[in-house]
């Protein structure tokens, strides 16, 4: 007896030759898509035909030799349950996602290191740089650029690694770091070996790989990289987005830029100032804190003894202690993830 319930196959035969080869064509332009992003691409650019369901596209790329079998999965013996890393991201600019992809060289020998800028709810690719070294002027001036066409971000989320942030430095703050938090933007960072956290970006690096190659030199992968974000933003069909792509659903950000700095300085207590260098002079004794606070204004409380707390706004850096060689306990960063903020406790 014939089963009834399972639908028919579709007979790539069935479907034209002309059917057939446009749907190759679009696959040629776009090898790294399924039938279903490759359906909707086509439907939205000519919605006078009428195309194959998307199991039939997958049959006539499949007879044409366009797709490679999938390996067989296996199945895991325990699900585990996983708390959403962007839970409180409800609306475009909530949070931006940057990093560094990892470097690979071109083909004239120069390394690049791809930077990346992502809003973590629309997936729209603000930024993709092809940088010759992790720099964090460089990467100032492109979250510059971003800002000015964007507008402000609530929060960028990061892993602790530099430019973003400096293991050395007290609270692990950077130059880049300070500057965002001046600019009121609430810094994450990831908890140590949990690339998942920033899970969105990690998983756009995959298919920048997937779809972008290596070019003959740095002039020429940045080309590539802004033909794939004018791609990726306007017409790459994004199935967590129910099928349209980023630039459906990113708006720019009601939070203007250029804008004012926050004060360093607000908190109740004695202030005083960085030096150029990265020093304090305090009392009779000068204390190094870090070039990344260079000429900010700290606040100083007494705490236990002879020791003082140093705050950066709301943010603890450590403590003075005199009885120690160096004179200052930094505060550094825990196991977990990391938010600071100017705005807020």
């Amino acid at each position: 007896m014939q089963d009834r319930s399972r639908k028919p196959r579709t007979n790539p035969r069935a479907v034209s030759l002309d059917m057939q080869d446009r749907l190759v064509a679009a696959r040629k332009q776009h090898p790294r898509w399924g039938p279903l992003k490759l359906r909707a691409w086509l439907v939205e650019r000519h919605p006078q035909l009428s195309f194959p369901s998307v199991s039939g596209i997958g049959a006539v790329l499949r007879r044409r030799g366009m797709t490679a079998p999938r390996k067989p999965r296996r199945s895991a013996a325990i699900s585990a349950t996983i708390a959403p890393p962007f839970a409180d991201c409800e609306r475009p600019n909530d949070v931006w996602c940057m990093d560094f992809k990892g470097w690979f060289q071109t083909h004239d020998g120069v390394k690049c290191y791809p930077f990346t800028l992502l809003d973590a709810l629309s997936r729209m690719l603000l930024r993709c740089e092809a940088l010759t070294e992790p720099n964090g002027d460089f990467v100032r001036h492109f979250l510059d650029s971003a800002f000015r066409e964007y507008g402000l971000p609530k929060r960028v989320r990061s892993d602790g690694g530099p430019p973003f942030f400096s293991a050395a430095s007290p609270a692990s703050l950077s130059r880049l770091g300070v500057w965002l938090l001046r600019l009121g933007i609430v810094l994450e960072c990831i908890a140590p070996a949990k690339p998942q956290q920033n899970g969105r970006l990690e998983r756009f690096h995959r298919t920048l790989k997937l779809e972008v190659g290596v070019a003959a030199d740095r002039r020429a992968q940045q080309r590539a990289f802004d033909s794939f974000r004018g791609i990726y933003n306007s017409e790459r069909p994004h199935a967590a987005l129910g099928l349209v792509p980023p630039a459906a659903v990113h708006r720019r950000s009601t939070r203007q830029y250029p804008r004012a700095l926050l004060p360093t300085s607000d908190t109740p207590g004695h202030t005083e100032r960085i030096d150029r260098r990265g020093w304090l002079r305090w009392r009779p004794h000068p204390i190094f804190l870090g070039e990344a606070l260079a000429l900010e204004r700290v606040a100083l409380w007494p705490g236990d003894g002879d020791a003082w707390e140093v705050y950066l706004g709301s943010i603890l850096l450590g403590h003075i202690d005199l009885s120690t060689e160096r004179g200052f306990v930094p505060r550094r960063r825990g196991k977990g993830p990391m938010r600071l903020s100017l705005i807020d406790a």
